[in-house]
């Protein structure tokens, strides 16, 4: 009923509970995931999960957070994203967010290997013809830009993908849109505080919209502050529900029909 499209049940608080985890997501009704990929290292680890388990798909992509580890050529993620069950590059983007406390007092300008490392996955995914999962924070006019001066622009052979964990402004929902992105909602959008993304996701299309966990970080009301779980999901599609006035049951059907269209549709087709 349910789909997560973004969880990484590789990271340490998740991996030791998997059957546990498994469990809870059946009786959630939480019937597939998208396990994410934040380092070249990981990488193994969580293909292998997705090659375990028939309900659970794995990406291949370096996290634009990321630094002293393996630096990804476009051949590397080309090789990984060509194996079994692999429907996606990412997470890969851009991020900004606490220049001073978490960069080091670096500026922007510093920061070129990120935009690099960003038109490298694009590149790669172009060539393979997989989803882009984009990872933005307090960056968005980069990424945006950068998608588009890669060719993302909405028409021809364009690579797609998915803007996960929205928490942006609603011009830039609109600009992913038109590029022909989809929006991902994570459980952000029960905090009490987050009423300018509820009225974002009032008017994405019904067509365009993922729901995720993003875990095991950012649980949901009423789990805020403890780890989280793709259980959870279904938090994310209540809200979802109250906000646009539907039924729990659409929300369910329409993003699950999403996560097929965008990640599946080229597995299928093999």
């Amino acid at each position: 009923m349910f789909v997560d499209s973004h969880c990484h049940l590789n990271f340490p608080e998740l991996r030791e509970q998997l059957p546990a985890i498994r469990q809870a997501m059946a009786e959630a009704h939480v019937d597939r995931a998208l396990c994410i990929c934040t380092t070249l290292e990981e990488f193994g680890e969580v293909h292998a999960l997705a090659l375990a388990h028939d309900n659970f798909w794995a990406t291949v992509g370096v996290h634009p957070d990321t630094e002293g580890l393996r630096e990804p050529a476009a051949a590397d993620l080309v090789q990984r994203a060509r194996l079994p069950r692999v429907v996606a590059v990412g997470e890969t983007g851009l991020d900004y967010y606490g220049m001073e406390e978490r960069k080091g007092g670096r500026s922007i300008a510093d920061l070129g290997w990120q935009r690099e490392r960003f038109r490298t996955h694009i590149r790669a995914a172009r060539e393979v013809g997989k989803p882009l999962v984009i990872h933005t924070r307090s960056a968005a006019a980069d990424t945006l830009a950068i998608l588009r001066e890669e060719g993302e622009d909405g028409a021809g052979n364009r690579a797609g993908g998915v803007f996960h964990c929205f928490t942006e402004s609603a011009d830039v929902a609109r600009a992913a849109l038109d590029l022909g992105y989809y929006i991902s909602f994570s459980g952000i959008l029960t905090f009490r505080n987050a009423q300018d993304l509820r009225d974002i996701a009032a008017f994405v299309p019904l067509d365009r919209l993922l729901i995720e966990t993003d875990s095991p970080y950012l649980a949901p009301v009423p789990y805020r502050g403890k780890v989280n779980s793709p259980a959870y999901v279904p938090y994310v599609a209540q809200q979802l529900a109250q906000v646009r006035q539907l039924p729990v049951e659409d929300i369910a059907a329409a993003t699950s029909r999403n996560f097929e269209q965008l990640f599946l549709r080229q597995e299928e087709a093999a």
